[in-house]
């Protein structure tokens, strides 16, 4: 008899090491969901286009990280807004780090789960000097 009791706990605490494991989670810090690559289009001729790169960053955070071609010797300004590129609310809903030879890295107070569900896009300017003329947009989806 103290064989089977010894075997039926050796079982039970198998299934429940099982059972934690699976429970364990997935070693994102609790961020949730998948990295979302935007394609950022050239807008106005101005030659540049790439990508930004949306990835969990912890609860409710993403961090956004830019690539975009041909990048001129000046800092540019970049924002997600409120809005599609083609129609863009001009008031930034979230700043980003401004490019600097092309790249930029920044998070945001904003899971990329609820960047898909609304409404947003990327749009990236010509320089502090030349914010109105866009460069780069991408609309996250």
């Amino acid at each position: 008899m103290p064989k089977r009791i010894g075997f039926a706990i050796l079982l039970a605490v198998g299934a429940l090491s099982l059972v934690a494991a699976g429970c364990g989670g997935d070693d994102d810090d609790g961020a949730g969901g998948e990295a979302v690559e935007v394609e950022l289009s050239e807008q106005n001729g101005s030659g540049q286009s790439g990508t930004a790169t949306l990835e969990p960053a912890g609860e409710g955070q993403t961090t956004v990280t830019l690539e975009l071609s041909s990048p001129p010797d000046v800092p540019q300004p970049v924002h997600i807004h409120e809005g599609t590129c083609a129609e863009l609310n001009p008031q930034p809903a979230f700043p980003l780090e401004n490019l600097e030879d092309g790249a930029s890295e920044t998070t945001v107070d904003i899971s990329v789960e609820d960047l898909q569900s609304g409404e947003y896009a990327i749009n990236a300017h010509a320089s502090e000097e030349d914010v109105e003329t866009y460069v780069a947009c991408g609309d996250i989806s």
